[in-house]
C-alpha cells in the first residue's frame, strides 16, 4: 500500500494486487526462467518479476530499471529538500522569481499532472501540499483540522499556480506553491522502468512500485499476468476478479488501510482539493489503461469524485480510454459494484 499521502488530485491511490504467473521450470536451462527482485524506492516495496532466457542480461537490465525509479525519486520527492522538486518549490518559497529550467521528467510529470487536474475539474491536484500537512497531522492526533487552517491551507492550492513555459523547458509557480506528486510519481516510475527493461531486451516483466504496476508482455505461454482485483477490505475479502493483462497499467484507490476515526466520522487519507477535506466515501476504484496513462492519478481522482454515466467515466472531461471497476458501500451498507465495458471485455482466469 502507499506510504506517503496523497490527495485526491494529488495519488495516488490505494491498491492491493495479488500477482502471479506461472512459467516452466528452472531446470530447463533452454526455457524462460522466473526472477524476482524487490528494493525499496520512493519510500515503497518496488518488485520486479520476469522471465527471460538469459539471467545474466536480465539482472543487469533490473539494476538499470532500479536506477531508474532512484532517479526519478531523487527528482520528486518533497521529502529530499535536495531534490530537484525541493529546489524548485524553494526557489519561489519566498516572492516571485525567475523561471526554472528543469529535467525531461519533471517537466513531463507537471504537463500531464495538469492534463489531468483539468480533466478532474481539479480533483487531481499536485498543488495540495499545504492540506495534506494539515491531514498528516489529523491523524496523528485524532483531532480535525481547524477551519482557519484549512483556509489558509486552500489559499495555496491550485493547478494554475503552476506555469509551463516552452519552448525552454521552465517552470514558474506562484511564490509559497508546495507541491506533492505523491498521486502520480509512483504510477509514472512504474512505466519508466519497464520501459527500461523492454529497451534492454526484457518484455516479459511486471513492475510495481507500492499498488502501482506496470506489466509487459505475458509470462511464457500465458494470454496475460494474473492479477486479482481486491475488495473494499483486501486482507478478509475474496478477490473481485482475476484478470489476464498484458501491456498495460493498473492502479487502485480507496480508503482500505489508510483512514481515521474522529468523532465517530471516518476519513480517507485522499484529501479533496477543492474542500479542504478527507474523503469520507467508502469504496474502492480500479483503473486500468493500455495506453500508458496515470492510472494512478485517475483512480484517486475517481474514488473522490464518484463514477457516473454507463462508462462510469462522465465526470472525467477528455481522458483517455479507462477501464474501470466501482465497489462502494452504500448507507444501508449494501455493496454496490459496478465496471464499464472496457474493463467487462478484458481476459479473465
Amino acid at each position: 500500500m502507499k506510504r506517503r499521502w496523497i490527495a485526491a488530485g494529488c495519488f495516488a491511490a490505494l491498491a492491493l494486487f495479488v500477482v502471479t504467473a506461472f512459467g516452466a521450470s528452472r531446470q530447463v536451462r533452454t526455457e524462460p526462467e522466473r526472477l524476482e527482485f524487490v528494493e525499496t524506492h520512493m519510500g515503497a516495496r518496488v518488485r520486479i518479476l520476469l522471465y527471460t532466457t538469459e539471467p545474466q542480461v536480465a539482472k543487469r537490465a533490473v539494476e538499470a530499471a532500479f536506477a531508474r525509479i532512484a532517479e526519478l525519486d531523487k527528482s520528486f520527492s518533497d521529502y529530499d529538500n535536495g531534490s530537484e522538486l525541493m529546489r524548485l518549490v524553494n526557489h519561489f518559497a519566498e516572492g516571485p522569481a525567475e523561471p526554472v529550467e528543469v529535467s525531461q521528467d519533471l517537466f513531463d510529470i507537471l504537463t500531464r499532472a495538469e492534463s489531468i487536474s483539468r480533466s478532474t475539474g481539479g480533483a487531481f491536484d499536485v498543488t495540495a501540499a499545504p492540506l495534506i500537512r494539515q491531514w498528516r497531522r489529523a491523524f496523528r492526533e485524532k483531532k480535525l483540522p481547524s477551519a482557519d487552517n484549512l483556509a489558509k491551507a486552500r489559499e495555496q492550492v491550485g493547478f494554475e499556480r503552476i506555469r509551463r513555459i516552452e519552448p525552454g523547458r521552465k517552470i514558474a509557480l506562484e511564490p509559497g506553491t508546495r507541491i506533492d506528486l505523491g498521486g502520480i510519481a509512483k504510477g509514472y516510475a512504474a512505466a519508466a522502468a519497464l520501459q527500461v527493461l523492454r529497451k534492454l531486451g526484457v518484455e516479459s516483466a511486471l513492475v510495481a512500485v507500492a499498488g502501482d504496476i506496470a506489466l509487459g508482455s505475458p509470462p511464457p505461454g500465458q494470454k496475460g499476468w494474473a492479477v486479482e482485483v481486491a475488495g473494499l477490505n483486501p486482507n478478509s475479502d475474496l478477490p473481485l476478479v482475476r484478470l489476464r493483462l498484458r501491456d498495460a497499467t493498473i492502479s487502485t484507490s480507496g480508503d482500505a488501510e489508510r483512514f481515521v476515526e474522529i468523532d465517530g466520522r471516518r476519513y480517507s487519507h485522499i484529501v479533496d482539493p477543492r474542500t479542504g477535506f478527507g474523503v469520507t466515501r467508502r469504496a474502492t476504484v480500479t483503473v486500468i489503461s493500455q495506453d500508458g496513462s496515470a492510472t494512478d492519478a485517475y483512480a484517486t481522482s475517481l474514488y473522490l469524485l464518484g463514477v457516473n454515466g454507463p462508462e462510469l467515466t462522465g465526470k472525467l472531461r477528455n481522458a483517455p480510454p479507462l477501464a474501470v471497476s466501482w465497489l462502494e458501500l452504500t448507507g444501508d451498507r449494501h455493496a454496490e459494484q459496478r465496471t464499464n465495458r472496457a474493463f467487462d471485455t478484458l481476459p479473465r482466469e
